[in-house]
């Protein structure tokens, strides 16, 4: 559990005061710990990077996958509703979690540790066709809750709850037709 504690400090940091910020003094600082006791779990900045990004996907996983096990098998476009739901549910959701992403992704500006969430974008986004009765209309759908994620990230007060709400309901309805 300290590596979690670590984990939510690193990533209070970051979504409070920005990437320059994000040092292991700052962190140590946050999470009431010693420097050597988040080395100890982290020995660099940038495995503590790592491991946000890794804790960030995981979630975002674990939260589609609740959705698919509630739909059960065979519904068609299953994989793409969970999608759009999950990415409500950040948007949505209490601690506004998405504001954490966009830190995160921030942070993790070079290359070899944005490979792991250019993986994660590579599967979300690239399902079989397959999958979905209107492929072409599931694809405008996920990337349109991407990119409205992306927004919210720039401006979380440019919709409120109804009018998230009312997009979230747009976007399913196109994958009823």
């Amino acid at each position: 559990m300290m590596k979690n504690a670590l984990l939510d400090a690193a990533e209070a940091v970051l979504s409070e005061q920005g990437t320059q910020a994000l040092t292991l003094n700052a962190v140590a600082d946050r999470a009431g710990v010693s420097k050597g006791g988040l080395l100890y779990h982290f020995p660099t900045k940038d495995a503590l990077v790592r491991a946000m990004v890794a804790r960030v996907i995981e979630e975002f996983d674990d939260l589609i996958a609740s959705y698919l096990a509630s739909y059960g098998d065979g519904v068609p476009g299953a994989y793409t509703r969970a999608y759009v739901e999950a990415t409500f549910e950040i948007l949505t959701g209490e601690a506004r979690s998405y504001r954490r992403w966009s830190a995160i992704t921030a942070a993790a500006a070079d290359p070899e540790q944005a490979e792991p969430l250019s993986e994660a974008m590579r599967r979300w986004h690239g399902r079989d066709p397959a999958e979905d009765p209107d492929p072409g209309t599931a694809a405008v759908v996920r990337l349109a809750a991407e990119g409205l994620w992306e927004v919210l990230s720039h401006d979380p007060a440019l919709y409120d709850a109804d009018q998230l709400e009312a997009l979230r309901q747009r976007l399913l309805g196109l994958l009823e037709r």
